[in-house]
């Protein structure tokens, strides 16, 4: 009687029955994995077993510079110039107060030049086309102020902004054919322009079997570089092609036709 109450017991409650033990398989103890340390390359610590080495550094050839107050912007806000803006159905454009051939070249064009920096309306508008308004009427007086033209130039293209350097590159191709002997005046200067343009060479779009829109409105950088130096070799005289192979790299080849044009 006792046996078949313990029996019966176990099978109304089950949780007194004795839980059988599976055996496990015994596993490995965790092995204990080292920290790794960053370390820069060519130090003490880069040699330890456990260290990794930071990579170097990006160059930064292509990334933008800060632009700083230009003496254009302090000018225009002063109100020195003779300039005012009219609006018109095809546009906006520059109302000058005066006649352009009277103005003072040696001390408007750098000023003008110096406001390519811009990209805030109204001044990059007015700089932009002030410079082309002065290059179309300038004639005889452009020649003498190439070298304070210089600076301005490079300053522009050193900001390594892709609107600056368009307009900027617009702007030089305009000037080297504004008036005689001008392309052959900026020949000296070229390793001071060249070697922004020689960054840049290279950046086409790529668009594949789409249609790049920027042809149309000239913002290639690559195309406007190819332009440029052509434009350059073009009107710069005998020395120009060797002053662009020299400051360009790869080396440029020219094409022997009349005249003959860079290619890079």
């Amino acid at each position: 009687m006792v046996a078949e109450k313990e029996t019966l017991s176990l099978k109304t409650c089950p949780d007194k029955m004795p839980k059988r033990t599976k055996l496990l398989a015994q596993q490995p103890l965790p092995v204990h994995q080292p920290h790794s340390l960053l370390s820069e390359g060519f130090t003490v610590k880069a040699m330890m077993k456990n260290s990794v080495v930071r990579g170097p550094p990006a160059a930064g050839a292509f990334k933008e510079r800060p632009t700083k107050p230009t003496a254009f912007r302090k000018f225009y806000e002063r109100g020195d110039f003779p300039i005012a803006l009219e609006h018109d159905s095809k546009g906006n454009k520059i109302a000058w107060k005066v006649e352009i051939e009277k103005l003072d070249y040696h001390h408007y064009l750098p000023l003008f030049f110096d406001g390519l920096c811009e990209m805030t309306f109204p001044y990059e508008f007015f700089a932009r086309q002030g410079i082309h308004d002065m290059l179309e009427h300038g004639g005889n007086k452009i020649l003498p102020v190439i070298p304070q033209l210089i600076i301005p130039i490079k300053n522009a293209l050193n900001l390594r902004n892709r609107q600056v350097i368009c307009v900027t590159l617009k702007v030089l191709q305009h000037l080297v054919v504004s008036a005689e002997m001008v392309g052959e005046a900026l020949v000296p200067y070229y390793r001071q322009i060249l070697p922004i343009l020689n960054i840049f060479k290279n950046m086409n779009v790529n668009s594949g079997d789409g249609i790049d829109y920027s042809q149309q409105k000239r913002e290639n950088i690559g195309d406007l570089i190819q332009e440029t130096l052509e434009a350059f070799e073009r009107y710069g005289g005998e020395d120009a092609f060797i002053n662009i192979k020299s400051h360009m790299n790869p080396v440029c080849t020219t094409i022997r036709i009349d005249p003959p044009l860079t290619r890079c």
